[in-house]
């Protein structure tokens, strides 16, 4: 059996460095990474689908420096929403299937229980807004499609979380970290090992069980508990709670961001471990 070309874009991110590695066993990988590939420039993204020609295109690329896009709009809507809807549409008229990621940023916050993929989305910033004008565009095309949601992506290279807490903890005796921001914390190797899962399926498989579905690990956190799990049971640095306002940003983020992971473990037959877990092998990954 012909392995498949997969296009995957964004390769050199968080996401995209993992899925790159984990891809490999399940297809022909076609990598560009932002340097090869600007989303923000739509004939690039038609020419490099028609480049290809792939039986599944992945896109880990996004605009995600959330605060940056309240003053990059324009910027922020081309490349999560504009690209991801010419990829819909190179997708449909080649007959591939298109695999996109968004983010829990397109609720308000506003529930107290994990968000459903049929929850009214009502983003609280630009970020949110863009990603969500993305899956309309993409249900728009009527492309087979998965939409994967996920949140607080964070890996052993690049700007995240786990590492600036890591580097502060280093040079600080007090970190201080909202505690009123709830969601799950994601390592994004754990999220490309699912996507290989699923890819593994097939594009057939996959294109039958289109639609948007919530992948994310198990159990919730605030920043404060992910900070405190990170640090660990240690004397210094101190880490102290402190609320949203104690910490403003240029951009609103919602106040509960869980998400509710039942379909897709009904859709693809299993789900993600606890976060708690994840974080701990990733730990481990960066001594071993």
């Amino acid at each position: 059996m012909a392995r498949p070309v997969i296009l995957l874009l964004g390769a050199a991110g968080q996401l995209g460095h993992e899925l790159q590695r984990s891809l490999v066993p399940h297809g022909n990988v076609i990598a560009r990474s932002h340097a090869a590939l600007d989303l923000a420039d739509p004939d690039a993204v038609v020419a490099a689908a028609r480049e290809v020609r792939p039986a599944i295109i992945v896109n880990a690329a996004a605009y995600t420096a959330v605060d940056s896009a309240e003053t990059e709009p324009e910027r922020a809507h081309a490349i999560n929403a504009r690209a991801p809807a010419l990829l819909a549409e190179e997708a449909k008229r080649i007959g591939a299937i298109l695999l996109h990621y968004s983010t829990d940023y397109v609720f308000d916050g506003k529930s107290r229980s994990p968000y459903r993929e049929d929850a009214a989305t009502a983003p609280l910033n630009v970020y949110g807004a863009s990603k969500r004008a993305g899956e309309e565009a993409i249900k728009a095309v009527g492309a087979h499609a998965l939409i994967f949601r996920t949140s607080w992506i964070y890996a052993t290279r690049g700007t995240n979380f786990l590492l600036t807490i890591k580097r502060l903890a280093a040079e600080r005796e007090e970190l201080r970290v909202v505690a009123d921001q709830i969601g799950t914390p994601n390592w994004a190797r754990t999220l490309a090992e699912a996507t290989a899962r699923v890819v593994d399926l097939g594009a057939g498989a996959m294109g039958e069980r289109s639609g948007v579905y919530h992948l994310s690990s198990a159990g919730s956190a605030s920043w404060f508990d992910f900070a405190r799990a990170i640090v660990g049971d240690v004397v210094k640095p101190r880490v102290v709670l402190i609320t949203s306002a104690e910490f403003p940003r240029p951009a609103q983020r919602p106040a509960y961001a869980v998400l509710d992971t039942i379909k897709f473990r009904s859709a693809f037959g299993f789900a993600l471990p606890l976060w708690r877990a994840e974080l701990e092998r990733c730990t481990q990954s960066m001594v071993a």
